[in-house]
């Protein structure tokens, strides 16, 4: 909860300058801030629709324009007014009662000034920019006297050149310049800027001895919650390939740790892939983001490899995946329960552009599960991506930063309030900078605001520029700045040469309890396994599949659960090769079935770090409900379900005695009809189309062809290309991308119930009743989207009916 709930505004300053010693002639920069900010608010009280204004969805109601408005005078007293109410009632404040005075001057004044009065007015708005000023720098929050950030340029341009969610972090697309530096005295008026690798050498790994220079770029910084020690990612510029998608140990990004005062500079990974976000995790570990896992994106047309969670030790050993997701996640941080917070693409079965959104996870890699906003109703009806999610101090919210699917992690500002039951829109959500749409979910939307660090409910440091836009242009005067929940912006310091990013107190903060550690792999200070030794499943426990947010068909007995894993792409380019009718799915293969019990208990052995989904089946072996989303387990985890896509903010019922499930040994998968695993519509499908259908309609001249016959360039065979208007598939049919597919599943409205083929099966299509094995394979395929690929390679191969086993798991 806020320390206090009154509406308060926070000031917009003035332009500092860079180098060692900030600028020389500091009142021409301030007057310069002062004239661009005056210049924002007319533009915006000109332009906006005050009644239009999304006032449910803001945070602070304070900072959106109001009907009383007049010009940016009557903006600015308002917000100051709120300002200096808010600061007095925060705890430590100090005694505020001259600037009150002041402030109550003013106010008066500007009630007596004709607004007509342009230059009285500005002259107004300048007596009060200053007095804010003073305001804003006696917030008692400000308890430090030192901010670690780097200087790192925007990509501007196109996706191959960086400008994308994935690329923005490929180390070949980053520019030279910038470095690891310490603002000294931010809220003074004569701050200083600190090289902090200046005099550092790296004492370890194969850089071990080198200098960093302005000739690599930076990322990601963190600081312990000692204050004692900071993370950063760092890659060379100097060595090629660069924007040519070749990886190398010179173009990729590596972990680094260094000593708060820049001694004892150390190298944490490297090799051909990038690592980067690295954060303290409280146990001492450190979790960071790597391509290590594997696999591509199945949306680009160019290689975009997947990056995950991963954690290693202090010293860099011991690097252990912690979510084996087959697509990529963003920047963990740490809540205020010692959860990793962190943005996951979840993209099962469903179109490219709708699900990157917060996720939480245990330090040891156990049960991911999404804080909100997964399963979004359409487009741009929430934030297209949150990123750079981060606990608030004292607070259960997140502050988070709206981004593109097409643009990097810069946008607009929200909180997030996990506690708030998802409506999968704005429920959860509210608008911090509320004059700034969502970036591509609005609209276009400009990126002028990024990797917000917060103070408390209402005051942030983040860094921002006015000209952001929607990624194109030089977009490269990113300046770090104090901002509120109220619209207003107080500048602490800008380099006029390159932007800034990542503003951190650099001082001790209260570190977040450690949460037991249950698995066997990544121990903090433990030994380290061998994978050998490790066992190869984990227990699961589902109390009730019926527990449910959405309702089951009438009548509907679950007998058992389905597991399909879902497989990594190999190949890079999408479309290459289509693994079925619906655009840019994915490959899987069905592991197997494992009974449900009559209460609706399940308890089942299920392999290690392999990306499963789950489908409810009923006595006819259909498909009921299905998840679209990715669950995994650890070895040593036991990972317990309440339900089947349960409600989050609803209680779990305590049932009087113990499912029946968990008062037996864990099943073991059984596993599914031949063709099933690996997958391919050549072994699972073709039999039965030659055992009981060919020859009929081979008869029939207006009949379909459901021979294999030649397949075509994608290597599919003639009965699968004319079966597709039979079959269920989610996904567009045509070329081009899939942006957008209906995000869940309808229980019992999906899959081989709701296939025009499986319809005509039960008609006893002209007399054809298939045996049960037979129609098995049938519904099986029709539940799994009606693929015809099980595996990204070799797919001639596969469409001759061979057995082709996926090279990554």
């Amino acid at each position: 909860m806020p320390r206090w709930k009154l509406a308060v505004g926070l000031c917009f300053c003035w332009l500092g300058a860079a180098g060692s010693a900030i600028a020389a002639d500091v009142q021409a920069d301030r007057q310069a801030e002062v004239k661009a900010r005056f210049d924002e608010l007319e533009r915006q009280l000109r332009t906006t629709n005050r009644k239009n204004q999304k006032q449910q969805q803001t945070f602070r109601a304070e900072s959106l324009l109001l009907e009383t408005d007049r010009d940016p005078v009557d903006v600015l007293l308002r917000r100051t007014v709120a300002l200096a109410t808010a600061v007095t009632c925060l705890p430590g404040a100090g005694d505020l009662s001259s600037e009150r005075s002041q402030l109550d001057r003013l106010v008066v004044e500007a009630a007596r000034v004709d607004v007509k009065d342009s230059k009285a007015r500005y002259e107004l708005f300048e007596q009060t920019m200053r007095l804010r000023r003073k305001i804003a720098f006696a917030n008692p929050l400000l308890d430090f006297d030192r901010i670690l950030f780097i200087k790192r340029h925007f990509n501007p341009g196109g996706e191959r050149t960086g400008n994308h969610m994935c690329d923005q972090y490929f180390g070949f697309h980053a520019r030279p310049g910038g470095g690891l530096f310490v603002l000294e005295n931010p809220f003074s008026e004569t701050p200083t800027v600190t090289n902090l690798l200046e005099n550092s050498l790296v004492d370890s790994g194969r850089l071990k001895g080198t200098r960093m220079t302005a000739d690599g770029a930076y990322l990601s910084p963190d600081v312990s919650f000692d204050g004692r020690q900071i993370l950063f990612a760092y890659t060379d510029t100097t060595k090629e390939p660069r924007h040519t998608y070749t990886w190398s140990e010179d173009n990729t990004w590596h972990v680094f740790k260094v000593r708060a005062d820049g001694s004892a500079l150390t190298q944490l990974t490297d090799g051909p892939v990038s690592d980067f976000d690295p954060c303290w995790l409280p146990n001492g570990r450190i979790v960071f983001i790597s391509e290590r896992r594997g696999g591509y994106g199945r949306c680009h047309a160019r290689p975009v490899p997947s990056y995950t969670l991963h954690s290693m030790n202090a010293d860099g050993s011991d690097i252990t995946v912690l979510s084996p997701h087959e697509t990529n996640e963003w920047h963990p941080s740490v809540d205020r329960n010692g959860m990793i917070v962190y943005t996951r693409w979840d993209y099962v079965d469903r179109g490219f552009h709708q699900a990157h959104h917060p996720w939480i996870t245990t330090p040891d890699g156990r049960d991911a599960r999404s804080i909100h906003g997964n399963f979004n109703l359409q487009q741009g009806c929430l934030p297209l991506m949150e990123m750079d999610v981060r606990a608030i101090p004292d607070s259960r919210r997140y502050v988070s930063t709206t981004a593109a699917h097409h643009g990097q992690a810069y946008g607009s500002l929200i909180v997030i309030d996990p506690a708030v039951a998802d409506d999968n829109a704005m429920a959860p959500v509210k608008r911090l900078t509320s004059e700034i749409p969502f970036p591509e979910a609005e609209g276009g939307g400009r990126q002028v605001y990024a990797t917000a660090w917060p103070l408390d409910e209402d005051f942030y440091l983040c860094v921002y520029d006015a000209d952001g836009n929607a990624g194109r242009g030089t977009n490269n005067r990113f300046g770090i700045y104090l901002i509120d929940s109220f619209g207003n912006r107080e500048l602490l310091y800008r380099d006029a040469e390159i932007s800034c990013l990542s503003p951190i107190p650099l001082s001790p903060r209260p570190c977040p309890p450690v949460v037991p550690h249950q698995t066997l792999t990544g121990i903090p200070g433990g030994p380290v396994t061998p994978p050998a030794e490790l066992p190869k499943t984990a227990p699961v426990r589902v109390v009730n599949v019926y527990r449910s947010s959405r309702p089951w068909p009438e009548g509907t007995e679950i007998v058992a659960l389905r597991i399909i894993q879902l497989l990594p792409k190999t190949t890079w380019h999408h479309h290459q090769p289509r693994i079925g009718y619906g655009l840019e799915k994915g490959a899987r293969m069905v592991l197997g079935t494992v009974p449900v019990e009559s209460d609706g208990s399940a308890h089942f052995d299920l392999p290690v770090a392999k990306p499963v989904y789950f489908q409810a089946i009923d006595r006819r072996g259909l498909a009921v409900q299905s998840m679209r989303s990715a669950t995994y387990v650890h070895p040593g985890q036991t990972l317990t379900c309440q339900g089947c896509h349960e409600p989050r903010h609803r209680a779990p019922v305590s049932p009087n005695e113990p499912p029946l499930a968990f008062r037996r040994e864990a099943s073991t998968i059984r596993p599914e009809v031949t063709g099933s695993n690996p997958f391919g519509f050549a072994r699972l499908v073709q039999p039965v189309l030659d055992r009981h259908c060919v020859a009929c309609h081979a008869k029939e001249p207006k009949a379909m062809a459901l021979d294999a016959g030649e397949p075509d360039a994608g290597h599919w065979t003639t009965s699968y290309k004319n079966l597709s208007a039979f079959a269920f598939f989610y996904g567009s049919p045509g070329g081009g991308y899939d942006r957008w597919t209906p995000p869940s599943t309808i229980p019992g409205q999906f899959g081989a119930r709701a296939s025009k083929l499986f319809a005509l099966l039960e008609k006893d299509h002209y007399d054809v009743k298939l045996p049960a094995d037979d129609l098995r394979r049938i519904t099986l395929w029709l539940d799994c989207n009606s693929d015809f690929f099980g595996a990204y390679e070799n797919t001639e191969a596969q469409a001759r009916g061979e057995i082709v086993r996926p090279t990554l798991e």
